[in-house]
């Protein structure tokens, strides 16, 4: 069912920042986890969205997910931070390390931070825009449960790992955030949850036949994209998240699709301070401009960039509103009952 706008927006914010509050988070960390939600809707990722909320309600009663803690840091080179998160709310923990950083960077010109045993961080987007709003690059990855089978290959053995791109300009941010698998998990959990069949391709059940069938999928395994080289990109991110952050590797992840074990992914994140290419800011959004003028494949229509497409769905859902499923309100409004 489509929801209201602006007034709605602001009603569900309150509502998933109150649920957090009610299950002991502080207003900041509560503020902060519900805000990622709703921009996820917002911008058309429902995958993403407040579907995940009724889940974390219930990793923060099982004490799964510790809403005071922004995780324990140290620097093991002057530019590298290793991060344990202490099962802490994921956007608390990656937003900390983003302004440790950022105090960092300008003196380095580049700086890392590896996280471990943090709670799901929702869409990468939202770090590296915050990281564009302080004139940084950035590189963003994350790691999951094994959901995506091998190139040539039907047993899920990686994760979704998605990836994103940051780049400050003189307008909007380029900002580049796609998963490694045709589609996120949380896709699949949103058709299910709808009753709606999948297209072709997506996924195969979990004798590895390809499958339509959303709840068949869930226990199956995601597509990569691309064939071989989402694959190849996918076990990059594995492998480098892993190596730096000393995260299990997808068989042995835990704690993102599920209420009742610890979270034991890994997340990474680069800033880079573009301050050699000072004024390039012009530059970059001219030829991002040129991009969108260039000859389209159908008449009439524009070419996008990265980014584009998430801030015209976020200004559409302002506008006329957010679909959610009644299911999904029903759930929070138990949770608000309890």
């Amino acid at each position: 069912m489509i929801h209201g706008g602006e007034r709605f927006v602001g009603e569900l914010r309150a509502l998933s920042a109150r649920l957090l509050m009610q299950r002991g988070a502080p207003y900041d960390a509560a503020q902060l986890q519900s805000d990622i939600l709703i921009e996820a809707e917002l911008r058309g990722l429902p995958s993403h969205g407040l579907l995940r909320l009724p889940r974390l309600l219930l990793r923060l009663e099982r004490g799964l997910a510790d809403p005071h803690t922004s995780g324990t840091a140290v620097w093991t080179r002057p530019a590298l931070m290793k991060v344990n998160g202490d099962a802490g709310l994921g956007p608390v923990v990656m937003m900390a390390a983003i302004r440790q950083l950022g105090q960092i960077v300008p003196k380095h010109g580049i700086a890392v931070a590896a996280i471990r045993d943090a709670n799901h961080i929702g869409m990468l987007a939202y770090y590296a825009e915050a990281a564009a709003r302080m004139g940084f690059a950035s590189i963003v990855m994350s790691t999951s449960e094994a959901l995506v089978h091998p190139y040539g290959g039907t047993q899920a053995m990686l994760g979704t790992n998605p990836i994103a791109v940051g780049i400050p300009t003189a307008d909007e941010p380029f900002i580049l955030d796609l998963a490694t698998s045709h589609v996120p998990m949380g896709k699949i959990h949103h058709h299910a949850l709808r009753g709606e069949a999948i297209p072709e391709g997506w996924a195969v059940d979990r004798e590895g036949r390809p499958t339509t069938d959303a709840e068949a999928a869930k226990t199956g395994a995601l597509a990569p994209f691309g064939g071989a080289k989402g694959y190849g990109l996918g076990l990059a991110v594995e492998l480098l998240v892993a190596a730096l952050a000393g995260s299990a590797f997808a068989p042995e992840v835990t704690g993102t699709l599920d209420d009742d074990q610890a979270a034991t992914k890994g997340d990474l994140i680069i800033l880079i301070d573009p301050a050699a290419g000072r004024g390039e800011g012009r530059r970059l959004s001219a030829f991002l401009q040129r991009v969108r003028t260039s000859r389209p494949s159908e008449p009439g229509r524009t070419v996008a960039v990265p980014g584009d497409g998430a801030r015209s769905r976020r200004a559409g859902s302002l506008a006329t509103g957010i679909e959610l499923p009644d299911e999904i309100m029903e759930r929070l409004a138990a949770f608000d009952a309890a």
